[in-house]
């Protein structure tokens, strides 16, 4: 139990940072980003939208964890399933802040893979994605007169709103209202993956000769059971392919291990039914795998 308590700490340390930036993003868009703007640009089933949410994820330093609200908030505002997915993949797969990890510790060539790696991830699960009919979650602004949408006639005046007023809305959002919709699908991750952690050490499983192709499927398992976020999985990875692991499976645990987590997948259960879980995990682990053998194959 003690160690339970300490590798879950642990846990809450590393990702309560995310999950406030998370949050308080995903505020600022509910408060700050006009509706007609997202579906504008996120709202179509075009590639587009699913390469511009790719590319805005690539460019944001948040993990699995921190982008949940950010995909919902998005979702909120009428984006269709294809540009969040892509979202979901790109914006935890890799940061600015991973990328100059990456190329300290790895080398520009590994950079440079993962990199468009992750945008091909994005795309291509993005395209899946627009191809699943899924009903759409399209919620009104709150803040429509109810009476306007009885009598079209209806005169009155709105209260303009302040900066007060806007700080608050995206205060209230961010830490009242998106905790309270997510709130416990996100803590019921953390205590698996700390059970996980505590009673399958990590260090049994590195200690596996993973030279072979069973290193692809430790990096797989390891990768959906565990929580790496994009940076701190470089060091890890870099160690593992030190004692032995093909440069392929760490490709592979690189692509895959920050995009799943425990709160993703319940999270994404609750808003979109195990059916399109089901999709993006397979696809997910397929493509990861794909691309880990891909830059094995590449000469060096």
């Amino acid at each position: 139990m003690e160690h339970f308590l300490h590798v879950f700490s642990h846990y809450l340390n590393e990702i309560v940072p995310a999950l406030a930036i998370g949050f308080f993003i995903s505020g600022l868009v509910h408060e700050m980003v006009p509706e007609d703007i997202v579906l504008r640009y996120l709202g179509n089933k075009g590639i587009k939208a699913i390469l511009l949410s790719a590319l805005i994820g690539t460019l944001l330093p948040i993990c699995c964890w921190g982008s949940l609200p950010i995909a919902i908030s998005f979702q909120k505002k009428g984006a269709k399933l294809g540009p969040i997915l892509a979202f979901l993949v790109a914006t935890p797969a890799t940061s600015i802040s991973a990328l100059f990890v990456a190329y300290s510790v790895l080398g520009v060539g590994f950079t440079v893979y993962i990199f468009f790696a992750v945008i091909i991830m994005g795309l291509i699960i993005g395209l899946i994605g627009n191809s699943i009919n899924v009903p759409a979650k399209h919620i009104v602004n709150e803040e429509s007169c109810p009476h306007c949408k009885l009598d079209n006639n209806h005169i009155h005046t709105h209260k303009k709103r302040t900066l007060w007023d806007r700080a608050m809305a995206i205060l209230k959002y961010a830490y009242v209202t998106l905790p309270r919709e997510i709130g416990i699908e996100l803590f019921v991750g953390l205590v698996l993956a700390a059970i996980v952690a505590t009673f399958v050490p990590i260090g049994n499983l590195i200690r596996i000769y993973l030279s072979g192709w069973f290193g692809y499927v430790f990096s797989v398992i390891f990768g959906i059971l565990m929580y790496i976020c994009s940076t701190a999985s470089i060091p890890l990875v870099d160690s593992l392919i030190n004692q032995g692991m093909s440069i392929g499976a760490g490709m592979t645990l690189l692509l895959i291990g920050p995009v799943t987590s425990y709160g993703t997948m319940l999270v994404m259960r609750k808003e979109y039914g195990i059916k399109v879980l089901s999709i993006f995990l397979t696809a997910l682990i397929i493509l990861s795998l794909a691309l880990g053998v891909g830059f094995e194959l590449l000469p060096k």
